[in-house]
């Protein structure tokens, strides 16, 4: 057994590293980022966990190199952090993803990480994580031949173009309402959920669970300037929740602005509940996705 534990640890640390490597250009700071990396995945492990920990930490190790690659996808200098946000590649961070109850929709959405083309395709990003983690059937793109994933240009097609056309989108971005038609033009069950007509209490409960079950997923819509950020609405996916701190984990998908972070859920609520002027002066909110 042990042979068997050490042999699965050692493709792990490999797995962090090569994914390290090719992601990231050979740099004195990418080879510090990459030891980095497998400094933090060795100190998961402990030498008398049992099998079911082994297997966790395992998990987390992986979860842990691409965390570190989420925020490196896109390297720019990103907008500081106010100081209610925790960013995920900080000590910090890593340690509420490592001891958060719901997280079951990381990996999937990690793995599929995308930041978005253009500054009013926020939610276009988050729909094409989503949709590739759940494995919808996505067209062929001309720059994957012969294989297929939904991207930013794909994703639309006729029937999106009848739900919200794409040059309103690239204008103005798009509206809790249109985020989850979209959604359901693309081939999703998609419930969308103003913050207005429900409560925190029933919001952390509902998207909690959502984020413990495999294939759910939470996209939320919430102004910016209300968790301390610069400055409109905006549409990113919750990848996670920390019971002992109340905290969700944004992948925020504007990673030129901002890296990924844990904001406390009365926080994300009441950017949630705030008017949107494009939608009639409605509330924010989430969208509840599945297939």
């Amino acid at each position: 057994m042990t042979n068997i534990w050490s042999a699965r640890i050692g493709r792990c640390l490999w797995l962090a590293w090569g994914i390290s490597m090719k992601r990231i250009s050979t740099t004195r700071r990418s080879m510090k980022i990459a030891r980095n990396t497998l400094s933090a995945a060795l100190s998961c492990f402990s030498p008398g966990a049992g099998v079911q920990t082994t297997y966790r930490s395992l998990r987390f190790a992986v979860a842990l190199a691409l965390a570190q690659l989420c925020v490196l996808s896109v390297q720019a200098d990103v907008l500081p952090l106010p100081p209610n946000l925790i960013a995920l590649s900080s000590s910090e961070g890593k340690r509420l993803l490592l001891e958060s109850e719901a997280s079951t929709a990381y990996l999937p959405l990690a793995d599929q990480f995308v930041s978005q083309k253009n500054q009013s395709f926020c939610g276009v990003a988050s729909l094409v994580m989503v949709l590739n983690a759940l494995h919808v059937p996505a067209p062929v793109s001309p720059d994957l031949e012969p294989f297929s994933a939904f991207d930013q240009d794909n994703i639309f097609n006729g029937e999106t173009e009848v739900v919200v056309q794409r040059a309103v989108i690239e204008r103005q971005g798009m509206t809790l309402d249109q985020l989850g038609a979209l959604a359901r033009a693309s081939g999703m069950k998609a419930d969308v959920r103003h913050a207005s007509d429900t409560n925190l209490d029933a919001f952390r409960h509902d998207v909690v669970a959502r984020l413990g079950t495999a294939d759910q997923y939470v996209l939320v819509n919430f102004l910016r300037s209300a968790i301390g950020q610069q400055t409109y609405g905006h549409i990113s996916p919750l990848a996670a929740y920390d019971a002992q701190s109340d905290r969700f984990l944004i992948l925020d998908v504007s990673r030129y602005k901002y890296p990924p972070v844990w904001v406390s859920a009365k926080e994300l609520f009441g950017a949630m509940d705030t008017p949107d002027e494009s939608n009639n002066g409605r509330s924010r909110g989430f969208v509840e996705i599945s297939r």
